[in-house]
């Protein structure tokens, strides 16, 4: 079946009717459905589907056990994930399974046999979109988080991690994936963002992905009636709130890097009562660690002044931080050499950030997004561009697990 079948394939699973987008939250129906498509696609290729105890996916492409051939070397993973961002794109993260599989055709076609294993993976929880935690899956098989750390993790419903793994079909207590038999990882992915559209180009590298977090701000008042209470009276934090809501915006713009709150919870969430509880999430972006430290301070700062001035209260939790990563420059100058793609920075977290973390040799390839909009329903990338991803991902494969590749 060829990219454009599988892409159709996938777009009615989980696609809300009223917005056109995605709800794919891991270890619910939808993200069930595309585990299972994806441990049907690889069956029909003759790839077995190893699936770990969080559900976490890889098959392997064997080389063949012939002369020159070298099974017992370290592998070249590609692949990404399958869940989504609340109500976001088709492509971020699909696109890079769908382009993983379409490589490994394009390759068998060309009569390419792998002188040491391919695999396709996909890791869960990517987004962080349920429990919070970015790219949750393959920070638990590199041991950047450990299960004890995540475990007690809960969604929005209250539902703890391990509970909603459980209730998917699979068993937590069951071993992750092992990577290590990995010595490169290639994640395609969506453009999230301009850069290649500017440069009129469909296909691009990683150069690097900026350190980013998210923050959870507690703004605590008192709850009270809103046509009683005279505006003096009041310890109103959704005050105190909007306006860290507003320095935050400030200070990245001045600073030129990113901040947004884009998730709020009120209580108790009354048309007629000034509430006594906001709940903030920050995410924050940087070009490099000490930007991003500097501009997480300067706004929880101008939010603690704001909240001894309105007589509310703040407490700050960094819930999930990754720093800066720099991907193999060598590998990057390689690669780029076969057919002279640029080389772009990402502001987006992926997973191929925390297996480089990790010590894994690691790449990325990026496919033109023609509006640059991502987290939405309206990302986009187009056909012909997809299948040029598809056919740099199938060179880059062939580069690393080819003949005369370096052990």
């Amino acid at each position: 079946m060829g990219f454009e079948e599988m892409w159709r394939d996938l777009a009615p699973v989980g696609r809300a009717a009223s917005s056109g987008g995605y709800f794919r939250q891991p270890w619910t129906s939808a993200e069930s459905e595309l585990r299972s498509w994806f441990a049907e696609e690889c069956a029909a290729r003759g790839l077995v589907v190893e699936t770990d105890g969080i559900g976490n996916q890889v098959a392997w492409w064997e080389p063949a056990t012939e002369s020159g051939a070298r099974p017992d070397q370290a592998g070249v993973l590609t692949g990404s994930h399958l869940d989504s961002v609340l109500d976001g794109g088709a492509y971020d993260g699909p696109l890079g399974v769908v382009s993983a599989l379409g490589a490994v055709d394009t390759l068998r076609a060309r009569g390419f046999a792998p002188d040491r294993p391919i695999g396709i993976g996909v890791f869960v929880e990517e987004e962080g979109s349920r429990f919070g935690r970015a790219c949750l899956g393959s920070r638990l098989v590199t041991g950047a988080t450990t299960w004890e750390q995540a475990k007690e993790l809960r969604d929005r419903d209250g539902v703890f991690l391990a509970d909603a793994i459980s209730a998917a079909g699979l068993d937590p207590a069951h071993d992750l994936l092992d990577l290590a038999r990995v010595g490169t990882f290639v994640e395609l992915h969506v453009e999230q963002g301009r850069d290649l559209v500017d440069r009129d180009v469909a296909v691009g590298l990683a150069s690097e992905i900026w350190p980013h977090g998210r923050w959870r701000f507690d703004f605590a008042g008192q709850a009270n009636h809103a046509g009683t209470t005279r505006m003096e009276d009041r310890r109103d934090p959704m005050l105190t709130y909007a306006m860290t809501a507003l320095a935050a915006n400030k200070q990245a713009r001045i600073a030129g890097q990113r901040a947004t709150f884009g998730r709020i919870t009120v209580e108790p969430n009354g048309t007629n009562a000034v509430p006594s509880l906001v709940t903030a999430w920050l995410d924050a972006r940087a070009s490099s660690d000490d930007a991003l430290a500097t501009l997480v301070e300067a706004v929880e700062r101008q939010a603690h002044d704001r909240a001894d001035r309105d007589g509310t209260s703040l407490d700050v939790t960094a819930e999930s931080v990754s720093g800066s990563v720099a991907f193999d420059p060598d590998l990057a100058a390689r690669l780029a050499s076969l057919a002279g793609w640029p080389v772009i920075p990402t502001q987006a977290g992926h997973d191929a950030g925390i297996l480089s973390d990790a010590g894994i040799a690691t790449a990325m390839v990026f496919v033109r997004n023609p509006t640059g909009v991502s987290h939405s329903p309206d990302e986009h990338a187009d056909t012909a561009d997809c299948l040029a991803g598809v056919e740099a991902l199938a060179d880059v494969l062939a580069e690393l697990a080819g003949p005369g590749a370096p052990a």
